[in-house]
């Protein structure tokens, strides 16, 4: 396997900023690029595992959609160590399923682990109790969204859960600027430079869409769910559970 290499993707200034892509290139970079970019992201994909550990039951799957290069499974995989446990993942990159499988066949090894190259909107869910939706919710089409939840509730166990991490925005406008703002002095803290941050905010203008947690907490409720709660938050970004009642 090939070392991760550092994300220097928009260091050079460039004639037309194209809208961002999953592609080879990214996938790369993109264990560095994610770490430099999203606080908390080790937490939250370390408390993933933690979290299926409590909620998983025996005999049901668990979902990660939109696995790019599958720290969530592995996370999962880290924290159950059952022979029985199944982890459908998922991800519409061809690219990131290429590399996923070779860091599965490195560190994986053995485990029941069903990686597609499929639409998480089209794909079936069943017999799940845990559902990862870590930084894969933000780039659907908002229309999307409401029934891919429905679709989820449907093919959850009772008690079983959603996990969905995502970049969030604010109703109150000085919230929003300046968490907005501290999250770009995290990346120059992190070693990216302005013309980075600006050509790579220019590549996700309307490829990724925040939305508030009252937006997401409603849009549970619509979809089905019991309860939700937000068990993380780090400047601008955010995890929350969702959970179907019993």
């Amino acid at each position: 396997m090939q070392d991760n290499q550092k994300d220097a993707i928009f260091a050079n200034p460039l004639d037309k900023v194209s809208t961002f892509s999953f592609d080879d290139q990214v996938v790369q970079v993109f264990p560095d690029m994610i770490k430099r970019s999203v606080p908390g992201y080790s937490n939250m994909i370390g408390m993933t595992g933690v979290i299926a550990r409590r909620y998983w039951q025996p005999g049901t799957r668990i979902y990660d959609l939109g696995c790019s290069l599958g720290a969530s499974t592995l996370s999962v995989c880290h924290q159950i160590d059952d022979a029985s446990l199944e982890v459908v993942a998922l991800d519409t990159s061809e690219a990131m399923i290429e590399r996923c499988q070779q860091v599965f066949d490195q560190e994986a090894e053995g485990r029941n682990i069903r990686l597609e190259c499929a639409d998480i909107c089209d794909y079936p869910i069943e017999n799940a109790s845990v559902i990862i939706l870590n930084f894969t919710f933000q780039f659907l089409p908002l229309e999307s969204r409401l029934p891919l939840l429905k679709k989820i509730v449907a093919g959850l166990a009772p008690g079983g859960v959603l996990v969905l991490s995502e970049k969030v925005r604010f109703e109150q406008s000085e919230q929003q600027d300046t968490l907005f703002d501290l999250q770009l002095d995290f990346k120059r803290a992190n070693g990216y430079s302005d013309l980075e941050i600006s050509q790579k905010r220019a590549a996700l203008e309307n490829f990724l869409q925040a939305e508030s947690f009252e937006t997401h907490q409603q849009r549970f409720t619509d979809a089905g769910f019991s309860q939700s709660s937000v068990w993380f938050q780090y400047l601008n970004f955010a995890s929350m559970l969702a959970i179907k009642a019993r």
